[in-house]
């Protein structure tokens, strides 16, 4: 149980710790809120994917640059 407090302007709720690893949130997460049905829900906002080809559609070509020999491989960071 929570309670709700003025925070300056605001209202804040605090989230408990165990509540907070079960939602993946931590200090600094952005989190999207909605009211459902009187309801407050709280989700922390999911970074967007993008794929290679979209990341690079912006890309002029004189920005794309072909491999660089950085000597020989000594770990595991072989790529075939």
């Amino acid at each position: 149980m929570t309670t709700v407090q003025k925070w300056g302007n605001s209202l804040a709720i605090r989230i408990p710790l165990a509540l907070a690893g079960q939602m993946d949130v931590k200090e600094g997460t952005a989190v999207d809120l909605t009211v459902r049905d009187g309801e407050l829900i709280v989700r922390p906002e999911k970074a967007p994917k993008f794929s290679l080809s979209e990341l690079l559609k912006d890309c002029k070509p004189s920005q794309l640059h072909g491999e660089t020999e950085f000597g020989a491989d000594v770990g595991r960071e072989v790529i075939d």
